[in-house]
């Protein structure tokens, strides 16, 4: 449970608050507030290296959208607040927009589906926060350990969905069926690591339940806790 902020205590942050803003965050911001704005900065960031990555090696999705570039594409996904709901997607967003990337009557593009299905899955796990403080909601461990398990899900699609006739739906670490490039593999591990990390200082003390859904379905996304 997060600690209750006294009245007193608010004045005071609202008084410093007009005095700078520096001194407002540490008085409004808990340890773990800190810790977790440091956690959605560094999944952020790896988001948009990953989306780099993959456009880098599919760049025939980018050229699914007439003019499209990837810093346009990076700023859509800044710019765009809460779920990421875009129409090219048909509204679809976080598990249900990942299942596009793998849907062989999908004309779009494919790297986009996945960056803002995944993104905003990211973005739910964290309750749709950019920051966090003592008068905001706890996180739901339940739901960065269930977003954890769908990126393991996800690269586990990535490396064995496919096309009727072979072909990968994005390639990643494997091209023409040589693993040459190890460094979706270190990416993917460094959200899964964030998110299990996450959940543990969140207080979760354990994953019984979603142990349980990946075992009754291992290639099928974990809704996340609403």
């Amino acid at each position: 449970m997060r600690p209750r902020i006294s009245p007193l205590l608010l004045l005071v942050a609202l008084l410093l608050g007009g005095c700078g803003g520096y001194e407002f965050r540490n008085i409004a911001k808990s340890d773990i507030d800190l810790v977790t704005d440091e956690f959605i900065d560094e999944t952020r960031g790896l988001m948009q290296e990953l989306a780099e990555k993959l456009y880098a090696r599919n760049p025939a999705e980018l050229r699914k959208v007439p003019g499209m570039t990837v810093e346009r594409r990076l700023q859509l996904l800044r710019d765009t607040p809460g779920a990421l709901v875009f129409p090219e997607l048909g509204g679809r967003t976080g598990i249900v927009a990942l299942e596009v990337v793998f849907n062989p009557a999908f004309d779009g593009d494919r790297v986009f589906a996945l960056v803002a299905g995944l993104g905003g899955m990211l973005r739910q796990a964290y309750g749709y926060n950019t920051q966090t403080y003592l008068l905001s909601e706890p996180l739901e461990p339940e739901a960065l350990r269930a977003s954890a398990r769908n990126i393991e899900i996800l690269l586990w699609r990535l490396r064995h969905t496919r096309h009727a006739d072979g072909r990968p739906f994005l390639v990643t670490s494997e091209y023409r069926g040589v693993v040459d490039n190890l460094s979706f593999e270190r990416l993917f591990g460094k959200l899964i690591a964030l998110q299990d990390m996450m959940a543990r200082i969140a207080g979760d003390a354990g994953d019984r339940r979603v142990t349980r859904a990946v075992h009754a379905a291992s290639s099928m996304f974990i809704p996340l806790p609403l």
